[in-house]
Formats: structure tokens, sequence, C-alpha cells
């Protein structure tokens, strides 16, 4: 019996990746065309998530999605989520309608084909650099001048050990939001690290959850504030997932 999972794993995880590929080469050309210019990224935009739709129904997710809050068309956000697994970022593509751009690890540059758009798109951080961090909150200012929202995993990676809940958040987020004013929506995602962890042999189809949760405002905070609204959304998110846990 372990035998056929095994070989069930390793053909879902190629199949995965076959997924990620085949569309990406398919639409080339009006992906080539809509990162040509900072100027057509919501063209850009309107078809990662197409992409991102085709994975996840393709791999047998049924998403469903708890909104407390609706978006606002043309409106800048800051997006959280807790980070367990790469359909992470498809999840939060299919949610998000406002455009807006990932703040990502370099390491995913290098995956075939879907590196080469990834790192046209999204701001990539080297979590070793320094330096890498001051660049990347300049070009999340310059993202965030055109109207664009941000998305930032706050726990800054994936825990390595898949038994913690929720690891300790970041800065950068809260601060960005808090310096140009912007909400913070803070998301839940309780099932992507049983449907798809970072653990190869692991996972299966199957229901895959959100929520989107009332938008923390930011208006007349400052950066004395920083720590409080960081608490205040990681206790959200950690909350939630407890919920979800026991369920």
């Amino acid at each position: 019996m372990k035998i056929f999972r095994i070989i069930f794993w390793l053909l879902w995880r190629i199949w995965f990746y076959i997924l990620m590929g085949v569309p990406i080469i398919v639409l080339s050309p009006l992906l080539l065309l809509t990162i040509s210019s900072e100027k057509t990224y919501p063209q850009f935009f309107v078809l990662a998530r197409f992409w991102a739709k085709i994975i996840l129904v393709g791999m047998g997710f049924h998403y469903k999605i708890k909104r407390e809050q609706d978006f606002e068309k043309g409106k800048s956000y800051m997006l959280v989520a807790n980070h367990t697994s790469m359909t992470d970022i498809m999840l939060m593509l299919v949610i998000a309608k406002n455009p807006f751009v990932f703040v990502g690890k370099k390491e995913l540059a290098k995956i075939p084909i879907f590196g080469f758009f990834y790192k046209r798109t999204c701001i990539l951080v080297d979590r070793n650099s320094s330096k890498s961090r001051f660049e990347v909150f300049k070009r999340a200012q310059e993202r965030l001048n055109q109207g664009l929202s941000i998305c930032i995993f706050p726990e800054g990676g994936v825990p390595d050990d898949e038994n913690v809940v929720l690891d300790e958040f970041k800065d950068g987020a809260f601060r960005l939001a808090i310096e140009h004013q912007i909400p913070v929506v803070p998301m839940t995602f309780p099932d992507n690290k049983k449907r798809f962890s970072y653990t190869f042999f692991s996972g299966s189809p199957g229901r895959m959850r959100a929520c989107v949760h009332r938008f923390v405002e930011t208006k007349g905070l400052t950066l004395d504030n920083k720590q409080e609204l960081k608490d205040k959304v990681r206790q959200t998110i950690y909350h939630q997932l407890l919920r979800y846990l026991k369920k």
C-alpha cells in the first residue's frame, strides 16, 4: 500500500510542475507583451490569476473563500497570510482581484519557465543580505506609489518545522503599510500545508479553505504603532488557524 502512495505522490508532484509550466508556455506571447511595461502589469495580473486557477483546479483543490470584507476597486492594500506551501501563491492570486506584487524569496526564480516571469514581475529578496532587504523596501514603495498592492508573507519564509502553527512575523509589511497609510488585509490559509506542503511525499487533493479577515486600518498610525499592528494581525491569523484546526 505504501508503494502505491509513493507512486501517487511522485506523479502528482510532477503533474503540479506540468500545470505550472504548460499554461505559461501557451500564454507566453501575451505574458511577454504584458511584462514589457509597468503600465501593462494589470493585464499580466489577469493572466496570472487565470494561471493560478488552472493549477488549483487541476490539482484537485476545491477552494472555499470566506470574506469578512471586500476589496475596493482601485485601492492599494498590504496583503499578508500564513505561509506553508507553494500553493499559497496561487490561492492569494485567486482571492485578491486588485493587482498586487509579491515580495518573495529569490530561490523561486530558479524554477524553469516559472522563474523567468517570477523574477520580472515580483520583488525578490535575499534574506541573508541587509542590502537586498533595503532594496526590497525601496521597490515596494515604488509599486505602491503606482497604485498597486503588495503581498508579503510576514513569517519571512516557510518554517522548517511543520509542527509550527505560525512563526513570528517580520516588520517589513507593517512598516510599509503604516508609511503608505494603507489597510493591512490578514488572511488565513489553514489547509495548504496539509494539501501540498514542501515535504515531497505528502499531500492530497481536497478542500482548501481561506479566510479574508476584516481589514486593519493604518490611517493615523505612526511607526511607533508598528509592533502593536504586527501583533494584532498575527493574533488574528493565529487564532483563526487554531479554530480551523479544531474542525
